[in-house]
């Protein structure tokens, strides 16, 4: 039963012509699939629909073929033969009453155009503005070339109708929307009507959207996706100005939709960006327009989000992270089931499926894409097989997922860990500086675990191949995780690192338990995730004299795809952390450690009492490899299959041992699993028509 604290969260309430059946907005977001995986993306947006989501929205929709932004992989409109995939789409999100919206992106100075080998066009002529810092300038638009835009977008807007979609979103924010690009003096250095005054800069914003009033406004809703603050300076667009551009326009679109100046402000990961963080930008705004106002930053809690719409901050909860962790957030919030919600922990996993042009995932929602591709529904799953029983070894992120998950099967789970506390990874890493939100994986399915009468758990039980032949389990799941490598072998060694033992050497692990170097400490990161730079920060902040070492061009070279890596190397910085790039760890020393140049070799000695080796890791898979090799005594033990999922099979993010433990979840007594890998796809893919010449 719902508490009446958030009923306001349930209220009905008017988008132009349109009604929402309640607060909860799915603002866009990517999802790596786009034009490429349509019915993966449909089935996706649809189950959100499912979980009660009053408005659901697409990801950015390329509009015209002369602005896309390949490589990263969006959905298209550029032409009728679009239409039949995105209707599929807009009909999934309408399924259970909601709200369904496409954002229409023309990227302009974000827009290199590799696919389509067309001249980008800008309100200015200037170099574009992308992650890769392509080679490229945009050419600026001329009155023609305005005027084609504006009937760009009037067709696009048609062929959204002619989708079934109900809302159309104007991108503006973020740095990647032309209509931002107009909004400020940094893109925008016009001297014509379409420059100079605010006024003028909003001509464009203007006379698109009565453009399309004209085309479908009586029967669609029209939104803008604006910047809240670019925060790059005098040049900006700024929150001020933000405010000024509504006040003058309060009535041009029938929502206002608030973002933060660029995408890794926005969507700032829990190490550095709060709950609600963008709320000082936003307040007050929803006083200078009749119109409503939807906003994000994370929003996990329900008593947060109905503190701001109750306080009149916000009319509508924007979420995309946290829709993607758990898409019946809504759903569960009215049906009182709160401890039940897959919090966003912040980690922005998803946001790599973007970045690196790949199906995305979630830590935390293991399902995440997989709707359509293997079937698989956040909140349903199907009956056990044939057989009864499983053991789990293991109590990290893998293991737990998997015992929750064979619980929710049918399945009797022994959950068996060696330590004292379960958890694994997750509850030393959540102790790191910044990732205390990290813990709500373990804490989540703890909790999940600890409702099912059909879970025992075993805490203090480190179990040999004769335990576990004696103890009569069907199933044997092993995940029994990983641990960092002591001898540096990763990317630059494929061999233990030369002089180990002359210098005192420490690995993640250590330093998790308690064991800190002292004095002045080389941190050497040849992973290139997070624990590098969090380590970093961990020994500055117990009074080291740090210098990160790293044969990478950036600090925790990978978390660009998280858009967190500016943000990391700012703080270390700060923290007086020495920062040394292009530089590789040949050779521990007595005195220090021999560095070489990643480029040239060129050799130097950086003094250290200490080192950090932040390398790979290797698997834990002792037990594995015994029980294999006993193989001939499984029948009499009883046991039908063994297998190893994990960070104990292969070492990866947390994302991915859930995902592990969740799959062998899944496909217990499926006929799937086992040693003879079969011929058939795992998944289902789409596959490009041929056309006909």
């Amino acid at each position: 039963m719902r508490d009446p604290r958030y009923d306001i969260l349930f209220q009905p309430m008017a988008i132009g012509p349109l009604t929402a059946k309640n607060r909860f907005y799915q603002v866009p977001h990517c999802n790596g699939g786009g034009y490429r995986d349509p019915s993966a993306a449909a089935a996706m947006r649809g189950i959100k629909a499912e979980g009660g989501w009053g408005v659901i929205f697409t990801e950015q929709t390329e509009m015209h073929q002369t602005s896309e932004i390949t490589p990263f992989i969006e959905l298209r409109l550029w032409e009728d033969k679009d239409i039949p995939g995105l209707r599929k789409m807009s009909e999934a999100m309408k399924t259970h009453g909601a709200l369904a919206g496409i954002q229409l992106a023309y990227s302009g100075i974000n827009g290199p155009n590799f696919y389509t080998k067309e001249v980008p066009l800008a309100p200015t002529a200037l170099p574009i503005r992308t992650f890769t810092n392509d080679p490229v300038q945009a050419r600026a638009m001329d009155k023609s070339d305005i005027r084609n835009l504006r009937r760009w977008f009037v067709n696009a807007a048609k062929r959204s109708k002619l989708a079934g979609f109900d809302l159309i979103c104007l991108y503006g924010a973020h740095g990647f929307g032309i209509f931002q690009h107009f909004l400020s003096r940094a893109t925008n250095q016009r001297s014509d009507e379409y420059g100079g005054s605010l006024e003028n800069r909003s001509r464009f914003a203007r006379e698109v959207v009565a453009d399309m009033r004209d085309a479908v406004g009586d029967t669609m809703a029209l939104t803008m996706r604006v910047s809240l603050d670019e925060s790059i300076g005098d040049l900006g667009f700024s929150n001020a100005e933000v405010r000024e551009f509504i006040e003058m326009n309060a009535d041009l679109p029938d929502l206002w939709d608030l973002a933060q100046g660029t995408w890794e402000d926005c969507s700032g990961p829990s190490r550095f960006k709060e709950e609600a963080a963008q709320e000082v930008l936003v307040k007050g705004i929803r006083e200078l327009s009749s119109k409503p106002v939807v906003g994000v930053g994370r929003f996990t809690s329900p008593d947060v989000m109905a503190r701001m719409v109750r306080q009149g901050t916000l009319d509508f909860i924007g979420c995309a992270r946290p829709s993607i962790a758990d898409p019946f957030l809504p759903k569960k919030v009215e049906e009182g089931r709160i401890e039940d919600i897959r919090e966003c922990i912040g980690c922005n996993i998803c946001i790599t499926g973007d970045m690196t042009m790949s199906i995305s995932r979630c830590t935390q929602n293991p399902t995440f894409m997989e709707e359509w591709r293997k079937g698989w529904h956040p909140e349903k799953i199907a009956a056990r097989g044939e057989s009864e029983n499983v053991l789990v070894i293991g109590s990290g992120p893998a293991g737990l997922e998997a015992a929750r998950a064979l619980s929710l099967r049918g399945y009797d789970v022994a959950l068996a860990e060696a330590g004292d506390a379960f958890g694994g990874r997750v509850a030393r890493e959540r102790l790191l500086p910044g990732l205390s939100a990290w813990g709500r994986v373990m804490d989540y399915r703890l909790y999940q675990i600890g409702q099912r009468p059909n879970v025992q758990m075993y805490p203090g039980s480190e179990l040999g191949v004769e335990e576990v032949l004696d103890f009569g389990f069907q199933n044997i799941c092993v995940a029994t995780g990983s641990q960092w490598r002591a001898d540096g072998v990763a990317r630059q060694h494929v061999v233990p690192m030369p002089g180990l033992g002359s210098l005192p050497a420490f690995t993640p692990d250590d330093l998790m338990t308690g064991r800190m170097p002292a004095g002045r400490v080389v941190v050497y990161d040849d992973d290139h995730y997070y624990m590098g730079g969090v380590l970093a920060e961990l020994c500055a902040k117990a009074g080291c004299e740090v210098t990160l070492v790293t044969p990478a061009a950036f600090v925790s070279d990978w978390t660009r795809n998280t858009l967190e890596q500016g943000a990391i190397h700012r703080r270390l910085a700060e923290a007086g952390v020495k920062i040394v790039l292009n530089t590789g760890v040949t050779a521990l020393r007595a005195d220090g450690v021999e560095a070489n140049c990643a480029y040239t070799d060129a050799r130097r000695v950086i003094e250290a009492d200490a080192v950090v080796l932040v390398a790979s890791r290797a698997s834990n898979d002792a037990l594995y490899h015994g029980l294999k090799a006993r193989r001939a005594d499984w029948a009499d033990a009883g046991i039908r299959s063994v297998q190893i999922i994990g960070d104990a099979a292969a070492p990866g993010p947390i994302a991915w041992a859930t995902y592990a433990g969740h799959r062998y979840a899944r496909e217990l007594d499926t006929g799937v699993w086992g040693e003879d890998w079969g011929d058939t796809l795992s998944f289902r893919r789409e596959i490009t028509e041929l056309a006909v010449d």
